[in-house]
């Protein structure tokens, strides 16, 4: 199988300081990570500086947050951009982003982005992925909060305005994902079912889910990553640290590693260990002329001698000569 496409996610777990930004690019190669993403908005691209209710978020990680005062912390100033794409470039890391709006793919594509992510909550700005469809780029997109409809209608724009590669990723939008809710069978269901590439965005602890879904055929795992998750900030609960990517990676391998391909063997001699399946052989001397029974031929191992499925077919005929204990039957020495 092709190599899975390991994405460290960086988000917002900069945490506000660009040494530690780059830090974590070269912190991510180490890990064995193929890829450093980051997510290009403001606060005034995602949301309105407004604290009505709707504006609130409810229990969880970000309790009391407005949409505001979260992206204000969250966001990777656009100034650092150009930076973190030299040196993940320099450290043989593709470096990626998720755009929030229109501005944010002009922007990127001064920089020559190569991949487009669109995140779960944006599946349904069709103008934003129209516009994303426009720019001709492989697309990532990730499906946490999507019904079917609403990941057919994406595909279908994105088609439409003429991009060809897209990854779907299996995403689960809870931070941190319980791990009964990770659901991975859908994987081969949405590769046979959308007809694209597949993957996973994992907010899970551990890795186990991501090694469980390159076994389901996941050919994209991308994961939170953060150097030190003391340092804090938005997503630092749910995101792992260089030794746990590392290990993720290594792990991830060794699964590749173990699919292999898909492998029938045709021939017997080159198979391994086959000499220890049944075959006919002799269990008492029998005299030439001779009648061949149930007690003096016998499946048994090693596998030199005949095949097991021909002893019904030697039952109650006579042998040519005499034969030992031991000796491999073959048809030469049946009448």
């Amino acid at each position: 199988m092709s190599k899975t496409f390991i994405i460290a996610e960086l988000s917002a777990n900069h945490n506000g300081s660009k040494q530690v930004a780059l830090d974590s690019i070269r912190a991510a190669k180490a890990a064995g990570a193929d890829a450093i993403k980051i997510q290009t908005y403001t606060a005034d691209t995602l949301t309105l500086n407004c604290d009505k209710p709707d504006f609130r978020l409810g229990k969880g990680l970000w309790e009391g947050e407005t949409f505001y005062t979260l992206y204000q912390k969250a966001y990777t100033p656009w100034e650092w951009h150009e930076e973190v794409f030299h040196v993940a470039k320099e450290e043989g890391l593709i470096c990626f982003s998720t755009p929030f709006d229109k501005t944010a793919v002009d922007f990127l594509e001064t920089l020559d982005n190569p991949i487009y992510k669109i995140a779960s909550f944006e599946i349904t700005d069709i103008p934003l992925i129209q516009y994303i469809a426009s720019k001709h780029k492989p697309v990532i997109l990730s499906t946490g909060i999507a019904m079917e409809e609403d990941i057919q209608l994406a595909l279908d724009t994105l088609h439409a305005g003429g991009c060809t590669d897209i990854t779907l990723l299996k995403c689960t939008s809870a931070y941190p994902a319980p791990i009964e809710d990770a659901n991975l069978l859908t994987i081969p269901d949405m590769k046979q079912r959308f007809g694209c590439k597949v993957g996973l965005s994992d907010h899970t602890e551990g890795y186990t889910v991501p090694m469980a879904a390159v076994a389901l055929g996941a050919e994209v795992v991308e994961k939170h990553f953060i150097i030190d998750r003391s340092i804090g900030g938005p997503d630092s609960a749910f995101s792992m640290e260089a030794d746990e990517f590392k290990l993720m990676v290594e792990n991830i391998r060794k699964v590749e590693a173990a699919l292999g391909s898909v492998s029938y063997p045709t021939d017997p001699s080159k198979i391994k260990g086959r000499e220890f399946c049944r075959s006919l052989y002799v269990a008492e001397d029998i005299k030439a002329g001779e009648v061949i029974t149930e007690e003096n031929v016998r499946s048994v191992r090693p596998g030199y001698g005949l095949h097991p499925k021909y002893l019904s077919d030697l039952i109650g005929r006579k042998v040519k000569c005499d034969l030992k204990v031991g000796d491999r039957m073959s048809w030469e020495v049946v009448e």
